[in-house]
């Protein structure tokens, strides 16, 4: 029928085509339609087995359009199989959705949050404070004491600084964090965001669930767990090299021993070795983490891994430096 109007439309285009003059474009249509119905009827008189000859092998659907005139953008309007296809097939099957869910900015002042990376920081700087006390208890009495007041006095002022701001860089390394996550929600695309910001410990547990091979298994935990440790290690680059640049502009007012050159390439240094040890955290974490999936469960094995390879990173990277390259980081 689609053909059928098309050779009425070029006929109402061109009324000198057939060299005579059709009276009523109506008329005609309706002899066409009338003809292609007793064409129908003939064919179905014919045998099954010559059905197909004269085109009836497959139940077909007409459109009549007798009697009435074909606008111009009839045809264009038919919607086309692949469309109607395509609308099928977009009905039983949805898009992918990525539910991104952002922590609040400032999640480090939580009373929770505070209070574990406050009494992080203190046990690290005052742990090592009883090692002497245990040194002098083994140590003779008479030795013992000999030993005058001021050397048996211990100093709690300067751990308890390096506790405050041990306290401070963590707090800011996970604000920046959270600005680096609403960035990364602003201008990456929504694939990547989500990405960037998945549940690592969750998605090793899914895909444990997806019965893949163990060396599959390690290279995908490994890559979802770089992506998503990214934008923290990052976090803590900012963090390290804004605290060198503001040494860097302290020093220019406090010591005036060493010339700009100098302190420019001191600096220069110093941000070399944050950048070492901040690629050689994420590396070995996304390795720790991999290893960790698989011998243990993989929430809390993918926890574990990460963390040890974050602190062991950049220790291993320093020990290769200072033994191989003999460059102390």
């Amino acid at each position: 029928m689609a053909g059928i109007a098309i050779v009425l439309d070029l006929l109402r285009k061109n009324p000198s085509f057939t060299g005579q003059t059709l009276n009523s474009y109506g008329a005609f249509s309706a002899k066409v339609a009338a003809s292609a119905a007793a064409a129908s009827s003939v064919a179905a008189t014919y045998p099954f087995a010559a059905r197909a000859f004269f085109g009836n092998g497959a139940a077909g659907v007409a459109f009549c359009d007798a009697g009435t005139g074909f606008s111009e953008d009839y045809i264009s309007s038919i919607p086309s199989e692949s469309i109607i296809n395509f609308q099928y097939d977009s009905l039983k099957h949805s898009t992918k959705q990525y539910n991104i869910e952002l922590k609040p900015l400032f999640s480090a002042f939580m009373w929770r949050n505070l209070a574990l990376t406050s009494l992080r920081s203190f046990l690290l700087f005052y742990l090592p404070l009883l090692e002497p006390r245990a040194n002098m208890e083994d140590e003779d009495d008479e030795d013992f004491l000999q030993d005058t007041e001021e050397d048996r006095r211990v100093d709690l002022v300067t751990p308890f600084k390096k506790s405050v701001k041990q306290i401070g860089r963590e707090t800011a390394v996970v604000t920046t964090r959270r600005v680096l996550e609403r960035l990364a929600v602003h201008y990456v695309s929504q694939r990547m965001a989500w990405k960037l910001l998945k549940d690592v410990p969750k998605s090793a547990a899914r895909k444990a669930q997806r019965g893949m091979p163990s060396v599959t298994y390690f290279c995908s935990v490994t890559r979802t767990t770089s992506r998503g440790h990214f934008l923290g290690v990052l976090a803590s680059w900012f963090v390290q090299v804004g605290i060198d640049i503001w040494r860097f502009f302290k020093s220019k007012q406090d010591d005036d021993m060493l010339d700009r050159s100098e302190k420019a390439q001191l600096l220069g240094r110093k941000i070399y070795i944050a950048t070492v040890r901040c690629g050689a955290s994420l590396v070995f974490a996304s390795i720790g983490a991999g290893i960790g999936a698989m011998m243990f469960r993989p929430t809390t094995g993918q926890w574990i891994g990460c963390a040890i390879g974050d602190v062991a990173g950049p220790v291993i990277v320093a020990f290769c430096f200072d033994k191989v390259l003999h460059i102390e980081l």
